[in-house]
Formats: C-alpha cells, sequence, structure tokens
C-alpha cells in the first residue's frame, strides 16, 4: 500500500489528522494529490485548519484554480444549453459539471475536465448538427476511430470549441454498447430531475449508479480515488436528506443491472474514506487487489505496480467488448499506430 495516498485519503476524510504531519508528509501527500486530481477538494476540506505556511499556499492557490474550474464548467455547460434549447429534447449533465451546478457537497473543490451530458438517443443526430452549428468540432479525425464510436460507444466522438478550446462528450448511456451490463438510459432521463432552462441531472441514486459504474463497470481504475471521494460525498450527503438512501440505491442499481458495481464502490469508499454503508458482502480478493491499484502512487506522485495497472487495464477492454471483437479492435489500433502504417 502507499503510504502518501493512503494518508491523501486520511486526509480527506478527516481533516483534523493533518497537525500531526511532519514536513516530508505534507510533499507527499501534495504531491499525490495533484496526480490524483484531488488537490482543489483535499484543500476545501482542510480550509480554516492550521497547516504549514508552505502548503497553506499550495491549498489557498489550489482552492482558487478550483473555483475558476467551476465557474468554466457552469459557463460551457449554459454554452451547450443554448446550443440545443431550440431542439427541446432532454439534456441531463454528468459528473463534475452536475455536483457543481446542483450544488452538491461532491462539487466543492473537485476537478472537472470535459462537459458531459447525456441526451436521448433518438435525439443524437440533431444533437450533433446543433453542437457543430455553434462551434464544436470533431477531435478524432481518424476514421476507423469514429465508426468506432458511433456503432459501439456509449458517447458521440469527442467535439471541442474551436474557440474556447472546451472539449464536450455527448452520452446516449452510461456504459458502450459491447458491455455486458446494460443501464437503463431511458430511466436515467426520465427520473432527472430538472434544474432550469432546459437542464437537468440524474437523480441521487443514478448519480451514484454512474459514478460506480465508470469507475467499476468499464473502467481501469485510473482517476479511481477522485471517483471514490465523488460516491463517499455523495452517499454522505444523500444519506442525510434521506434515511432509505441506500436501499433505494441498491434496488436501482438492480434496475440498472449495476448492483454489483455499486457494492464494489461503497465497500471500497467505506474502506478508503469511512463512508457510512452497512450490508455489504466483502469479495476480500478483489477488494485486495482495487485498493493495491487505487493506491499506487509513490511519495512524488508517481504511478506504481505496472503489473496491477496493466491487469486493471486488460480487465476494463474485457468487460467492454467480447473476446473476438475485443482481438479485432486491438489488432487495428495497433497496425494503425505511427510507424506501422
Amino acid at each position: 500500500m502507499s503510504r502518501a495516498a493512503a494518508l491523501l485519503c486520511r486526509l480527506l476524510a478527516a481533516p483534523e489528522a493533518a497537525g500531526a504531519l511532519d514536513p516530508a508528509q505534507w510533499v507527499e501527500v501534495i504531491a499525490v494529490a495533484r496526480a490524483e486530481l484531488l488537490i482543489g477538494s483535499l484543500a476545501f476540506r482542510l480550509r480554516g485548519l492550521p497547516v504549514p505556511p508552505r502548503a497553506e499556499a499550495i491549498l489557498a492557490a489550489a482552492i482558487q484554480s478550483a473555483e475558476e474550474g467551476r465557474r468554466q464548467a457552469l459557463w460551457e455547460a449554459e454554452m451547450a444549453r443554448r446550443a440545443l434549447a431550440p431542439l427541446g429534447c432532454p439534456v441531463a449533465l454528468l459528473k463534475g459539471t452536475a455536483f457543481v451546478a446542483a450544488g452538491l457537497d461532491a462539487g466543492r473543490g473537485r476537478h472537472i475536465g470535459d462537459l458531459d451530458i447525456l441526451v436521448p438517443r433518438a435525439a443524437l443526430d440533431d444533437v450533433e448538427a446543433a453542437l457543430l452549428g455553434a462551434g464544436w468540432e470533431w477531435v478524432k479525425p481518424d476514421p476507423y476511430d469514429d465508426a468506432y464510436y458511433r456503432r459501439w460507444m456509449h458517447e458521440l466522438p469527442p467535439l471541442i470549441h474551436r474557440d474556447r478550446d472546451r472539449m464536450i462528450d455527448v452520452h446516449h448511456t452510461i456504459l458502450p454498447l459491447t458491455a455486458r451490463a446494460r443501464p437503463d438510459a431511458e430511466k436515467l432521463i426520465a427520473a432527472a430531475p430538472p434544474l432550469g432552462g432546459g437542464l437537468s441531472i440524474l437523480s441521487a441514486e443514478d448519480m451514484v449508479i454512474h459514478a460506480a459504474i465508470h469507475l467499476f463497470g468499464d473502467g481501469d481504475l485510473s482517476g479511481g480515488l477522485r471517483n471514490l471521494w465523488d460516491i463517499d460525498r455523495l452517499v454522505r450527503e444523500f444519506v442525510g436528506r434521506d434515511g432509505d438512501y441506500l436501499a433505494k440505491l441498491r434496488a436501482r442499481a438492480a434496475e440498472h443491472q449495476a448492483a454489483r458495481a455499486v457494492a464494489r464502490a461503497l465497500r471500497l469508499a467505506h474502506r478508503l474514506f469511512d463512508t457510512p454503508i452497512a450490508n455489504e458482502q466483502a469479495e476480500p480478493g478483489f477488494d485486495a487487489l482495487a485498493c493495491r491499484r487505487l493506491l499506487a502512487r509513490d511519495g512524488w506522485g508517481r504511478g506504481t505496480r505496472p503489473a496491477t495497472r496493466l491487469a486493471f487495464y486488460v480487465r476494463s477492454h474485457w468487460l467492454r467488448m467480447p473476446p473476438a471483437m475485443l482481438a479485432r479492435h486491438l489488432w487495428i489500433k495497433a497496425w494503425r499506430r505511427p510507424g506501422n502504417a
């Protein structure tokens, strides 16, 4: 287990532990927090607590950066809303942008990259045309990649705005169409509470299900600590609002064929962040390997345990595609690399 990564988890869960850190530990935990894109979240958790002056300056800068990222994310969501408003189709914000738009605790300090939205699959052609007309352009010029996204993926090929240099991922469901599990995209959209102006967010249950599926349903656990921290913050907030939330979450996960992913996410969030859960049956082998992967950083923030990382990378592709399709896809991608043409 990485000492620095485990210490980061401890500080996020119990910020008062910061008073016991020595200078070397501060260097390590800040390096890992930056590498895991959790420096803003850590800064907000430690806000107001006594920390060494150098660490305080770094954390203050992280808060400022996170606030600027929040403003940019909300503005990008507004630009997408304006572009898509004439269509009259449902548009649900996903991930970090949804958290900050809804004022959720998970959005405090959260790093936000691309704008992710969910729209009905039947509206994809109109959504694509509207975004292209509003200044977004294709990121992937390769015909194979474009065709692969359109036929098999859960989203359009990524787009970037020509002026603002911001990317948007347009989802029509939350797992690739080749994946073994099949979440019900129509139910996701139907249950999405409105934010106003034509935008919505996923329901409290579906928000956690999406985070868990993204982490364990088709991912290689890259960025997994940030995903688990999202889940911890969401679960704590939703349980605080509704004492029956966890039971509702488990029932909803079964509807989306995501019960196993959600159970794993809850267990590991509890293990690393002491997330309040109950009645989750452990998978000792998987849980230990997943923690090994999630904490695979050294004190400089560099990735460690390459064999474990490779194993989860292979697993992510195995979950995404049937074996024959996977072999064909990897063969094509290998031969299309520069130098092989």
